[in-house]
């Protein structure tokens, strides 16, 4: 919770065990953050709507309405970056949290360290987001990178995840050229790709849903073989 006159960045710990929040919250406080823990989903939509945080951290495995849940409605309401805690790394919850619009994710048990690393790494990308200035036109859209803004032809706002920003800022970037899953990692979660890691991938697929006009044949977000992406359409910085 930010509170008044308190200029650290605010986090929100969403995890039924005490076990995990409680030290989990100590140790962060101790690094520079606002830390506020909640015990399950209702309680974090409770504290979302009343506070403001800069990012959550939500365990996945809760009774009753679990972190997934959790983390689509965080989503459809919101721009708060989001990292997830999977138990055990189980693949499909981390492609299904992805999908859903988590910026990150971290395998339990892990270390605070690389937690702290993460989360770091997910406000410094979300922070860039709001800090870069101009904006480019594509395709009938104009993303505006000072206040992460992406407008369709009409004007309406498409609401895009931090991660989302920083990947397709990454493809205007260098478009024309490929842009390969290594490079795209790193711009968007801060880390080298793993052989078998599709985060990159999932976020492609959900950028493609809410960009392209027909996302089972895009025609915006090139696939190329051996394993890069690039902007097919003409963009232009302002």
């Amino acid at each position: 919770m930010r509170r008044r006159g308190d200029d650290r960045p605010a986090l929100l710990v969403v995890d039924d065990e005490p076990s995990i929040a409680e030290p989990l919250s100590d140790y962060l406080e101790g690094r520079g953050f606002a830390v506020s823990c909640a015990g399950d989903a209702a309680e974090a939509r409770a504290m979302l709507a009343a506070e403001t945080f800069d990012l959550a951290v939500i365990d996945i495995m809760m009774p009753g309405e679990d972190g997934l849940s959790l983390t689509r409605w965080v989503r459809a309401t919101s721009e708060l970056p989001v990292i997830l805690l999977t138990a055990r790394g189980e693949p499909m919850d981390r492609i299904i949290g992805l999908e859903m619009g988590a910026d990150d994710y971290l395998p339990k048990p892990f270390e605070p360290r690389e937690l702290l690393a993460r989360i770091r790494t997910v406000l410094r990308r979300a922070e860039g987001g709001r800090s870069e200035g101009g904006s480019y036109a594509f395709a009938g859209f104009v993303l505006h990178a000072e206040e992460r803004r992406l407008l369709d032809a009409d004007g309406a706002e498409v609401p895009l995840t931090g991660g989302e920003f920083a990947l397709l800022v990454a493809l205007l970037d260098a478009a024309p050229r490929v842009v390969d899953r290594d490079r795209l990692l790193t711009a968007t979660q801060g880390r080298e790709a793993h052989a078998f890691d599709r985060s990159v991938d999932n976020q492609i697929s959900r950028l493609r849903r809410k960009i392209e006009p027909d996302p089972r044949t895009p025609s915006i977000i090139k696939t190329h073989r051996g394993g890069g992406y690039a902007l097919a359409a003409k963009a232009v910085r302002r």
